[in-house]
């Protein structure tokens, strides 16, 4: 093996142990998520305050755009959880195997898919609950219509929760010999 292969990725992807990788995926997904949440609490939360000086009679219904960037952060939590479960303890004599390094790639993608599918939701949800509660301060009969453009938003998340569980699955890691 030459000097130069050893700073390849390769030399990386194939030398630090899928553990590595699979705890990074699962930070990825938790902290990402919550960073997507608390981008779009703080856009809806912003438009809501100003808005309410206008029109206080929208304070309390617009405060489930807030509830629904919450649920991005809920979702990265869930999927953390589940991904934990799938990490098993290192054991003394653990060897990189074929089945380990799919294993722990498998959980490092599927915290990267969940952590920016939540980010990405989250600041949609943001967006989408800041222009219902500007629009809502106008014009009352606007609220439902652009809640129902909020709810497809939030779905976002929900798909990448669902292809983060689906990714997971190929994630066994080899039994101690």
């Amino acid at each position: 093996m030459r000097a130069a292969d050893s700073s390849s990725w390769r030399h990386a992807l194939l030398y630090i142990s899928p553990y590595t990788f699979a705890a990074i995926g699962i930070a990825i997904s938790i902290g990402v998520s919550v960073l997507g949440a608390s981008w779009g609490i703080y856009v809806t939360g912003s438009s809501l305050i100003g808005a309410a000086i206008k029109a206080p009679r929208i304070t309390s219904k617009n405060l489930i755009s807030v509830i629904f960037c919450e649920a991005v952060a809920i979702y990265g939590v869930i999927v953390a959880i589940i991904l934990q479960t799938k990490l098993e303890s290192v054991t003394r004599d653990y060897q990189h195997t074929a089945e380990s390094m799919r294993a722990g790639y498998s959980i490092f993608a599927s915290g990267i898919i969940v952590g920016f599918a939540n980010l990405v939701c989250g600041i949609c949800v943001g967006v989408i609950g800041s222009s219902c509660a500007l629009s809502d301060a106008q014009n009352s009969t606007l609220f439902v219509k652009i809640l129902v453009i909020e709810i497809f938003g939030s779905a976002l998340g929900l798909f990448g929760v669902i292809v983060g569980i689906i990714m997971s699955a190929q994630a066994t890691w080899p039994k101690a010999t």
